[in-house]
Parts: C-alpha cells; structure tokens; sequence
C-alpha cells in the first residue's frame, strides 16, 4: 500500500496568519486561516479535511461489508460531522450520518453491518479518541 501525503504551510501568528493545504494527489489546494477553522471564514480546515476523509472512508468500507456478504449497495451517502472542542482544542465527538440503498436486506441486519463499519473502517480507528456516534437510514 503506498504511503499519501499532503502538505500545509501557515505563515505569521495563530490569528492574524494564513495557510494553504494541498493533498498529495494534487485534487484539492486551498487556503485556510483562525478565520476558517475557529469562525465563520473562508477557506477549508483540518476538521473539515478530517470529515472528508471519515466519510469517504467509512462510506466505502460499508460498501464493502455488505457486498462481500451478498447484499450489493445501490448507494451509500456518508456524512461525517467534526466537533472541535474550542475550550481544550480537542475534537471530541463525531458524527457519522449514513443513509443506504441496500435492495433485500433487512434493518437490523443493515445497523450490524453500519456499526460495524463504523468500528473497523481505518479512519475510524485512528480517531478512536473521540466518540464516534451513528445515525443510519436504509432507504
């Protein structure tokens, strides 16, 4: 498995400076700031960049699950919402929001399969600090 990357550069104090990321792949540069990350500013975040990669991550990884025991997804639609905690600068919760069009399979076999992505997808594990809730719909 290759190793990704991706890059930031800030420059100038926490509140006044500026940065830009950019992933490895070259698919997204983008400039964020105190603004962006702490307010209601322009720009991107990590929080945001960490809700991107949870979603995609976990969104695959249920697709998987249930294909690889016989129940092909027609579409799994993933939210991941990042909560920083801004008194201790911690994320601390997110929330994962999946809703899944999964023909013949039955609810509660769906939410043993939505947990269990939840549980072993690889993002999920590296941020197994936080609390890590679920909210799953078969559609």
């Amino acid at each position: 498995m290759p190793t990704r990357s991706s890059e930031a550069t800030w420059e100038g104090d926490l509140k006044s400076g500026e940065g830009t990321m950019a992933l490895g792949s070259g698919a997204y540069e983008g400039a964020y700031s105190f603004l962006s990350r702490f307010e209601d500013g322009d720009g991107t975040n990590p929080e945001e960049l960490i809700a991107a990669a949870h979603a995609g991550c976990y969104a695959m990884a249920l697709s998987n699950d249930l294909a690889s025991e016989g129940h092909e997804p027609e579409r799994v639609h993933a939210t991941a919402n990042v909560h920083l905690d801004m008194e201790s600068l911690t994320i601390d919760t997110i929330e994962l929001v999946v809703e899944a069009s999964v023909p013949g399979i039955d609810e509660a076999t769906f939410m043993e399969f939505a947990e269990g992505a939840k549980e072993n997808c690889p993002v999920s594990r590296v941020l197994a600090g936080a609390e890590i809730t679920l909210d799953a719909t078969l559609l």
